[in-house]
C-alpha cells in the first residue's frame, strides 16, 4: 500500500513537472526506488553451516554410520555391491526414493529404477554413486551446494538436505 501512494504521489509529480531535467530526475529516483525495494531476494544463502548440523543431527537420531567425503557429501554404504564400479561420466541405472530431512518423499523411481548418465544429474549423486558397485545400495545425504543450490527448484525448497536411498542396479 505505501508503495503504491508513492507511486501516485511521484506519478502526479512528474506529470505536473515543467522542468524536463526534474522529469528525468524523478524518473531515476522512481526507478531506484523499486529496485531497491524488490520484494524477491535473489542473493545467493549459503546453507553450508545449517546443512552440516542438519544431516549430523538426522546421522545421531538415525544411528547411521555415515562417511563424510572431502566436498561435504555424507554416505551410508549398506551393500557395497560386487559389480562394476562407476565413475563420475558412467551410464548407470539406479532405483531410488529421495526424501527430506522430515521424511516426506519428494521424488522415487520404480523398482527397475531409471538409466542416466552421472554427468546429467546433481553433484551430490555424480560424486555419491560412485561409492558403490553394481548390486550396492544404501543412502547418500545431500547438503544443499551439492543438490539444488539456494534456489526452489521444482518443487524442493532452495537449501534443502536431500536424502536419496538408492540401489545401484547397473553401470552401463
Amino acid at each position: 500500500m505505501y508503495i503504491n501512494t508513492l507511486k501516485q504521489c511521484l506519478h502526479c509529480l512528474y506529470l505536473n513537472s515543467k522542468n524536463i531535467n526534474m522529469k528525468y530526475t524523478l524518473l531515476a529516483f522512481v526507478m531506484t526506488l523499486f529496485i531497491a525495494c524488490d520484494d524477491n531476494d535473489n542473493r545467493n544463502v549459503d546453507y553450508k553451516v545449517q546443512n552440516e548440523q542438519d544431516i549430523v543431527a538426522y546421522i545421531n537420531e538415525n544411528d547411521l554410520n555415515a562417511q563424510k567425503s572431502e566436498s561435504g557429501l555424507y554416505y551410508v554404504v549398506n551393500e557395497e555391491g560386487a559389480g562394476k564400479k562407476p565413475t563420475a561420466n558412467s551410464d548407470v541405472t539406479v532405483a531410488y526414493k529421495g526424501t527430506f530431512l522430515n521424511g516426506s518423499v519428494f521424488d522415487q523411481s520404480n523398482s527397475s529404477g531409471i538409466s542416466f548418465n552421472l554427468e546429467q544429474v546433481i553433484k551430490g549423486w555424480t560424486e555419491g554413486i560412485t561409492y558403490f558397485k553394481e548390486g550396492g545400495s544404501g543412502l547418500l545425504l545431500v547438503p544443499s551446494h551439492l543438490g539444488y543450490g539456494s534456489n526452489d527448484n521444482r518443487g524442493i525448497p532452495g537449501g534443502s538436505v536431500l536424502i536419496f536411498e538408492i540401489n545401484l542396479i547397473s553401470v552401463d
